[in-house]
């Protein structure tokens, strides 16, 4: 979910009730489980040689999609002027 940036209500049934799964990650994310999920993650590939831990990183970068990109017509919204 975080890596699409889908909301929470479109998690696949198959994960579970969304409130649920949320719930869960919020718990893991502050008492510390999310961070050594990660470190173990990071350890195993590195041992592997199939990571560099120098360049690692998690993106948490958000961008806003236009409506465009939604579908919606670039005119969508906008003030027409004169002589539209």
């Amino acid at each position: 979910m975080l890596h699409t940036g889908a909301q929470w209500r479109e998690l696949p049934e198959r994960y579970g009730q969304w409130e649920t799964v949320y719930g869960r990650f919020n718990r893991w994310r502050r008492d510390g489980t999310i961070g050594r999920l990660l470190e173990r993650l990071q350890l195993e590939l590195d041992a592997e040689g199939r990571i560099a831990v120098d360049l690692w990183c998690i993106d948490a970068t958000q961008i806003r999609a236009s409506r465009a990109a939604a579908g919606a017509s670039r005119t969508a919204g906008k003030k027409r002027g004169r002589g539209a």
